[in-house]
């Protein structure tokens, strides 16, 4: 069987005789895997504490500090209720994208049984990775720190402790949206309450002492700042991906295209599920995925 130049750049073993389905043990039942994805990661673990952390510590200086001292109180409580559910929101798309399945391919399914399943015609090639003993389907990569084959992987992101793939990327895209969002909201209100403390009494525009206040405000100030900018570029390059229907590691690779070019319409409703709706918006709605195509393991 020959193998096509355009095969060069797919992270897999390419010569026949490495599928040895007799070495690769059969993939455990739906029943027995369990039902919630979680990778033990110490360094993605820690990263996503860590990103809860900070989102608590800009709650707690934007309504301990700024906004319950003001004596503008329909000020307070539309900034309090807007941050909050922006806040909320954030942590809801973070703990999905976190707990999500990216879209692991079913690891030990190299088998006699699962390849004669497929009925390779004459010329037709499956491809093995040799690191979890799987057939890959195509777009499918190897992650190290998932130890799986995920399809359509982006990247692999500690922030969130999982890979960025198929069955969660809209959960990432939100949840770099609402940290952005929160992040503006919070520069806004850090800028406002500096102004009015510079025209009122320091001692006045917090129940904190003046240089503890001015040292809360600095912090939540780089803070906003340096995730706003990470969060929007993130938001941007993952937006720029779907709509071109290709991946971080594909645009890396420079891999060639090989498969159907659909409007960016298509692509944007194929990760989010749904038509255009408030739903895009939400992390509590599942989008469709579909059924996996047995024949896309088969080039």
């Amino acid at each position: 069987m020959m193998i096509t130049p355009i095969h060069r750049c797919r992270d897999i073993e390419r010569k026949p005789e490495y599928l040895q389905p007799d070495q690769c043990v059969p993939p455990p039942s739906r029943g027995s895997s369990g039902t919630m994805w979680f990778i033990r990661d110490g360094c993605g673990i820690a990263c996503a504490v860590v990103t809860w952390f900070l989102v608590f510590y800009a709650d707690f200086v934007v309504i301990l500090v700024m906004l319950l001292p003001s004596r503008d109180y329909i000020y307070s409580v539309i900034n309090a209720i807007v941050f909050n559910t922006l806040a909320f929101l954030a942590l809801a798309s973070h703990m999905r994208a976190m707990v999500t399945d990216p879209g692991a391919v079913p690891k030990g399914n190299a088998t006699k049984e699962f390849i004669e399943s497929l009925q390779l015609k004459p010329g037709q090639v499956v491809y093995k990775c040799p690191k979890c003993c799987s057939i890959k389907p195509d777009r499918a990569h190897h992650c190290s720190v998932c130890k799986r084959c995920i399809r359509k992987m982006d990247h692999h992101c500690p922030w969130v402790n999982n890979c960025v793939g198929e069955n969660n990327q809209k959960y990432f895209v939100l949840f770099t949206m609402y940290i952005a969002l929160i992040s503006l909201h919070a520069l806004i209100m850090v800028g406002f309450h500096f102004l009015y403390c510079f025209e009122e009494d320091w001692t006045k525009c917090s129940s904190f002492s003046p240089p503890t206040t001015v040292i809360l405000l600095i912090l939540l100030c780089f803070e906003a700042l340096l995730f706003l900018i990470f969060t929007s570029v993130m938001f941007g390059t993952q937006v720029h991906s779907i709509c071109t229907d290709e991946t971080g590691i594909e645009q890396l690779k420079k891999e060639e295209r090989r498969w159907a070019k659909k409007t960016k319409w298509m692509n944007m409703k194929a990760v989010f599920g749904h038509p255009f709706s408030i739903v895009w918006l939400s992390p509590f709605a599942t989008p469709d995925q579909g059924k996996a195509d047995p024949y896309q393991y088969v080039v």
